[in-house]
């Protein structure tokens, strides 16, 4: 069997993933599908840190949202990513994954404060880091986030996990001839705004000369050929 592609990875996870066919919160089997697809890369030897959105938890309550204050809102969106990371932590165990959940807020009864040097040393150790509360600042994407806590880990790829199978010429489930690019640089994807990340993490990604590949956590056993470098997704590239 060859080896993978990548040593250490950066997983984008968006809360909606969790959902499943459900309106909103977190659906059982789907969270364990996907740790269990976690757990398939880890046992090849690939250190995977995560970071999650909340979505999920946040649409809930977005009605009552509505004229809130901005940076409110986004604060409360944080505290969901948390509940999402918790969530992650616990099925991760109940497969036997090592998991650490870190909080860009201060949280300490539920989750330790994201402190770089100890997220290196756990993925060198062989656990999944979980990163919550996106970058503890508000008007930041938890995909911002995700640019982020690549960099400072020193990843060598950040892998976003979305609804389809890559990026598309357009919307595939609206025209029918979208084609899927298979490579694509940061300036074309910026440029023709084809919302692959936000243009903050965009810009941020390819400044820093990270990749990123986008594939569909739907489809089982992709997230395996993104790591060992198969035509899966697209791949941005500087």
């Amino acid at each position: 069997m060859s080896a993978p592609a990548y040593k250490r990875i950066l997983l984008k996870l968006s809360g909606e993933a969790l959902m499943g066919d459900d309106a909103y919160g977190i659906n059982r089997a789907t969270i364990t599908r996907i740790v269990s697809e976690v757990k398939e890369v880890v046992d090849l030897g690939v250190q995977v840190a995560v970071v999650i959105g909340g979505g999920n938890i946040f649409r809930g309550v977005a009605p009552a949202a509505e004229g809130m204050d901005r940076a409110t809102a986004d604060y409360m969106g944080m505290l969901a990513t948390v509940m999402n990371a918790m969530a992650l932590q616990d099925a991760m165990k109940n497969i036997g994954l090592n998991a650490r959940v870190q909080s860009a807020l201060s949280i300490e009864q539920v989750a330790e404060p994201y402190i770089r040097g100890k997220a290196i040393r756990y993925l060198e150790e062989g656990r999944v880091v979980i990163f919550g509360a996106g970058t503890g600042n508000p008007f930041f994407t938890t995909d911002t986030a995700a640019a982020l806590r690549g960099m400072e880990i020193n990843a060598e790829i950040v892998i976003k996990a979305t609804k389809v199978d890559g990026v598309y010429t357009d919307d595939p489930k609206t025209n029918p001839e979208a084609m899927r690019y298979k490579t694509i640089s940061f300036d074309e994807a910026i440029t023709k705004n084809l919302k692959v990340m936000d243009a903050t993490a965009l810009t941020l990604c390819r400044d820093q000369k990270l990749p990123i590949s986008v594939f569909s956590i739907f489809k089982q056993g992709a997230l395996k050929k993104v790591i060992m470098g198969e035509d899966e997704g697209t791949m941005v590239l500087p």
